[in-house]
């Protein structure tokens, strides 16, 4: 430790530390652009310089390192002149457009002319100009003249991002922020860059010209896409979702979120939106009110269930749905007398739980792996979040290693980080490549091999087993595909006992914002009971869809259609005009925005939110809709009148308890294998929920002009 005076006060600091980090730690403030404290020191603003004694200039706060005794002054008037001057040429060539800004309210210049600008500008001749640029749906670069170039949008894209897609051509004058080329801005994190300019050169497309920052109420809210949990502030105005932008949580999503948290709510009040319940009648929709709608699937329900038995009548609900909607739909289903409930929709795989199938470790530890093992993941399109930790671990000097298909990782920089081992083969052939990696541990380890006579390992096997077997912290994770295997069991069972034999935790990165939750409130076929694959098979009379869309949400794809054509009575639950060619009844719900509820994200942390608008129209929070409907079914046991009801009912606490989290084997690896008829399924990064599908300016980006390009293939084909 350091210790050196700051203002008068003494800061002890880690040596090797800049000022700027002892003034932090001392909670003193010196104004600041390009400094970031998730980036790499640049050093390009200058704005601030501190008066350090003996030194003969004005140094960077920034980039100057404490040195035993040193004395630091931040208000001194040597210090205070040199930022005044700083200010003085970083507004020479500023328009003066703060009437027009977007960023005016919260941008970082404006407050610190205020502080450290002078009243009038020395400056007489031309200012500069930048030529705008088009760089894609969600970043708006129309005003480029305003940049400063303090570089926290490029170090962001190589750092953080991992892919440098902007960069500073030119100098002096001249210097300008660009593509090159003309190239498109495709990073799926690439919407933190319009956070991180301190000025209005990057902002919003979507929201661009939609409102000022003073006339928008800031709500916490929890990210219903993928299993991070990220935490964000909805800012809303007249009861509409205006924006979203991160709310930091060092443990969970520090001060990143992917585009499809921040953009989603494009989707919130679409032309899509379902804000009337619906009756098909005759083969045409009918808007009807709430009593006539349940009173109909009511008595529908208890109609097939005198006609055909209650196993005849079944559940799938979305692993998106709150902890709290999940935990009513088991109930409703099981107090029907039917154990047929499952979330799995996209598994090919059945098998019995153990536990809660969880992340293994926890998300901040993503950040510290020295090794690391992916199975079966498009690592960085299906967790943008968990992606970026790994890829600090891989920049602080963690191997990772990677076992997938080439359509999940084409090359080693496909993740936007090196992957330093890579073994690519079709599904059908990962539990034998996955037995090769065992086989090499056993090798090195003299234990017995978990699968007798497999293939001897070759030299991609050798290698990640040397690197899991290296190092101290480290994880194998398995991916949504891993998940959907046909031998997902199997996977699972192998990744156990390459863990057990290196020291290594397993664990699932998991779907969606709720699968962790789905496992928790048992949201799954009890003994007897249908899986999502037979219910999607047409086995069924009745089903309840809780905010999913089988053709977009499950293995059996465009066949869901089919099957559920053939049952008497379905039942859509969702936020959304959806199912429209098989449902009879369309009951609108509110989206997370329009309902309180809990998430459990991957590493099994239970996070609670409010709504933070109004339902639109005549929808109602799922929860609300799924006790009435029991009451009128005649159900005992729903007399919950809010969600912390519901919760205490679930039992759930601040966190999923450790004895309930495991990812024990569910497969003995000496079984009879199964058939390889289908790959297993994985959504494009936005075709993953209903809401991202819907959502605008998402569908307008390179990653799902892909998609949609593959799904036309396969149509055609």
């Amino acid at each position: 430790m350091v210790e050196i005076e700051l203002d008068g006060k003494k800061v002890e600091i880690v040596e090797g530390s800049m000022i700027m980090h002892a003034a932090d730690k001392a909670g003193t403030y010196i104004p600041h652009f390009c400094y970031h404290k998730k980036l790499s020191i640049a050093a390009n603003c200058r704005m601030c310089l501190v008066d350090v004694e003996k030194a003969p200039k004005p140094m960077p706060a920034c980039a100057t390192p404490v040195t035993q005794g040193m004395i630091v002054r931040t208000k001194s008037d040597k210090a205070i002149k040199a930022q005044q001057s700083v200010m003085e040429f970083l507004l020479i060539n500023h328009p003066l457009d703060c009437p027009i800004c977007d960023q005016g309210g919260e941008c970082q210049l404006q407050d610190l002319a205020v502080g450290y600008g002078a009243s009038s500008s020395r400056y007489e001749e031309e200012k500069r100009v930048v030529f705008h640029k088009d760089v894609g749906p969600l970043i708006s670069m129309e005003e480029m003249s305003r940049c400063i170039h303090c570089t926290r949008c490029v170090r962001f894209g190589q750092e953080v991002a991992g892919v440098m897609e902007l960069g500073m051509s030119h100098r002096g004058e001249h210097a300008e922020i660009e593509t090159f080329l003309g190239d498109s801005v495709d990073s799926e994190l690439s919407g933190n860059m319009i956070d991180l300019c301190p000025v209005g050169a990057l902002t919003s497309k979507p929201f661009r010209y939609s409102a000022r920052t003073w006339e928008l109420s800031r709500r916490k809210s929890v990210s219903p896409h993928d299993s991070t949990g990220a935490n964000l502030i909805v800012q809303v105005k007249n009861n509409r979702v205006m924006r979203v932008v991160p709310l930091e949580n060092e443990d969970v999503n520090e001060c990143w979120i992917a585009d499809r948290d921040r953009f989603s709510y494009e989707a919130l009040n679409g032309p899509e939106r379902l804000t009337q319940p619906m009756l098909k009648q005759g083969g045409q929709w009918q808007q009807v009110d709430w009593q006539t709608a349940l009173e109909y699937v009511a008595n529908g329900l208890k109609q097939i269930k005198a006609d055909h038995g209650a196993q005849s009548i079944g559940t799938l609900a979305s692993p998106h749905s709150t902890l709290e909607e999940l935990h009513l739909a088991r109930l409703l289903t099981q107090g029907l007398g039917s154990a047929n409930i499952d979330y799995r929709l996209r598994n090919a795989e059945f098998n019995a739980f153990e536990g809660v199938r969880w992340l293994g470790t926890s998300i901040a530890s993503l950040s510290q792996l020295q090794r690391a093992l992916v199975i079966g993941s498009n690592l960085r399109k299906d967790h943008p979040l968990f992606a970026q930790r790994i890829r600090q671990s891989v920049r602080k000097g963690g191997v990772l290693s990677a076992l997938t298909s080439p359509e999940l990782l084409a090359d080693d920089e496909a993740w936007a980080m090196p992957v330093a081992n890579a073994v690519r083969v079709p599904a059908q052939d990962w539990v034998d490549a996955l037995a090769e990696i065992a086989g090499a541990v056993a090798a090195s380890t003299g234990a017995a091999a978990p699968v007798a006579g497999s293939d001897a390992p070759g030299d991609a096997a050798k290698a990640i087993a040397a690197s899991l077997l290296g190092g101290e912290r480290k994880a194998i994770l398995l991916g949504n595909a891993a998940a959907h295997h046909a031998e997902a069991g199997a996977l699972l069972a192998l990744a156990n006992w390459i863990g057990a034999q290196t020291g290594a935790s397993v664990g699932y990165l998991t779907e969606a914002a709720n699968t962790i939750g789905a496992q928790l409130v048992g949201a799954l076929p009890n003994e007897g009971g249908l899986n999502a694959g037979e219910m999607l098979g047409g086995a069924l009379k009745a089903v309840l869809l809780l905010n999913t869309e089988p053709v977009f949400d499950s293995a059996a794809g465009t066949a869901a259609a089919d099957a559920l054509t053939h049952a008497q009575m379905v039942v859509t639950l969702s936020p959304f005009k959806a199912n429209l060619e098989f449902s009879d009844v369309l009951l609108p719900i509110a989206p997370f925005t329009e309902t309180p509820g809990t998430f459990v994200n991957a590493e099994g942390r239970v996070q609670s939110f409010h709504a933070v608008v109004k339902p639109l129209g005549e929808a109602r929070p799922a929860w609300k809709v799924l006790r009435v409907l029991a009451n009128l079914l005649g159900l005992s046991g729903f007399s919950f009148e809010s969600t912390a009801e519901v919760l205490a009912d679930i039992g759930a606490g601040a966190s999923v308890p450790a004895d309930k989290l495991s990812n024990g084997t569910a497969a003995r690896l000496d079984g009879e294998r199964a058939s390889h008829a289908a790959p297993p399924v994985v959504a494009g990064i936005y075709q993953l929920d209903s809401i991202v599908r819907r959502a605008p300016s998402l569908q307008l980006t390179a990653d799902a002009r892909a998609t949609q390009t593959v799904a036309a293939q396969e149509v055609l084909a």
